[in-house]
């Protein structure tokens, strides 16, 4: 009891440290990713610490199973390396006797990633989608930023603002070259703003500038200066969230709308919690080492099970998607062949156990010694009773 709390709270303490490890590295590589985005003008600067709280949303699931398989892995190791193992052999519990601690730490784990995988990430792809295409969306002055060149969101239209003011409402020392029927158009104003007509249409409207219009090679360009120039960007209020993508619909919305790229994304999220239980299972026989030799090899092996497991998973989702499997067929296959893995290498683990067991060994040496001394003991006895025979 004492040795299983023990393990239990070292259990706790990887599980803890590797996720802080995980989530770190990958938040880290997402702030840079989204920055990135910010930089280029596909999102908006003020939208990036809600994108990366989304993203790290859509990441946990990932996350915490990686981090199960790892820290179970880990103290399977340690233990084995430590000599602890002998101990617990010693003491007449097998291998089988760890599975009920992991899976004190393990079930809980199981039941948040199928919480995260079910309900929290759809949701969060579902808000970090509304945050881009919001920003798609918006007027094409409040997409520029000021020094950049901007293309507006119907790719008919360049844009430049040295700067902005109003919260980008205003913008300073206008550039606009816009391309139709009739050729190109160059724009030069002193200011520019947003205005809406009350029924959907939105104009950029332009004050004390020049425009350019003709078509490039040809001396047919005609210069006109205003003081007022209105330029149509909008004909209609954007709606948000018309199209949803299929990852970001709730789980209920995919079973109400049975297809095959439904089941797939619902596959993904099935598959989560399954594969984090079978991966926590494996990790108890797979946490063999040799005390004598380094532990690096079981992580690394570990790694390349949970990616190759994870590409199977994501290879049966696409059969799924492409009509070739379906979600009935496609959902258990998988991952009963994982499970008779674990129990094979449980089977061989506890056989080799068995052979090599400290008990079974201390036994078979008494019983060699105790052998040894009978044998001596009739040597013995046979000598003086020959010598008399033989006077």
């Amino acid at each position: 009891m004492i040795f299983r709390r023990a393990l239990q709270r070292e259990l706790a303490s990887s599980a803890g440290a590797t996720f802080t490890v995980l989530f770190t590295v990958l938040v880290t590589w997402t702030l840079i990713a989204i920055l990135g985005k910010a930089a280029g003008g596909k999102v908006a600067s003020g939208d990036v610490l809600a994108l990366i709280a989304f993203r790290g949303a859509e990441l946990l699931p990932t996350i915490l199973i990686l981090t199960s398989f790892i820290a179970v892995v880990a103290t399977v190791t340690r233990s084995y390396r430590d000599s602890e193992m002998v101990v617990w052999f010693a003491s007449g519990q097998s291998l089988l006797g760890w599975i009920r601690p992991v899976l004190i730490l393990g079930l809980p784990m199981v039941a948040l990633v199928a919480t995260l995988s079910l309900v929290v990430t759809p949701w969060a792809k579902m808000k970090s989608a509304e945050f881009v295409e919001r920003f798609q969306k918006r007027e094409d002055l409040k997409r520029v930023a000021p020094g950049q060149f901007r293309e507006s969101s119907s790719s008919d239209r360049v844009f430049f603002v040295e700067r902005s003011t109003e919260g980008a409402t205003v913008v300073q020392n206008v550039f606009v070259n816009s391309v139709d029927g009739n050729g190109h158009a160059i724009v030069v104003a002193k200011e520019g703003v947003i205005q809406s007509d009350g029924k959907g249409g939105q104009f950029i409207v332009l004050s004390n500038g020049r425009r350019y219009q003709g078509t490039p090679g040809q001396a047919d360009f005609q210069t006109m200066e205003f003081e007022r120039y209105s330029m149509r960007v909008a004909t209609q209020m954007p709606v948000l969230g018309a199209d949803v993508p299929v990852n970001a619909l709730s789980t209920p919305a995919l079973l109400a709308l049975p297809n095959r790229f439904t089941m797939s994304e619902l596959l993904s999220r099935v598959s989560a919690p399954i594969v984090c239980l079978v991966l926590m299972l494996l990790a108890i026989p797979l946490g063999f080492v040799n005390p004598r030799a380094g532990s690096s090899a079981n992580l690394i092996l570990a790694l390349l099970i949970f990616f190759t497991y994870n590409n199977l998973v994501r290879l049966v989702e696409a059969s799924v998607k492409q009509g070739k499997v379906s979600f009935g067929m496609a959902w258990w296959p998988l991952h009963l062949a994982a499970v008779l893995v674990v129990v094979g290498l449980f089977a061989w683990r506890l056989n080799v156990n068995h052979h090599y067991h400290p008990l079974v060994l201390i036994n078979a040496w008494k019983r060699h010694r105790l052998f040894k001394r009978q044998a001596k003991g009739k040597d013995q006895a046979a000598t003086p009773r020959e010598e008399a025979k033989a006077e």
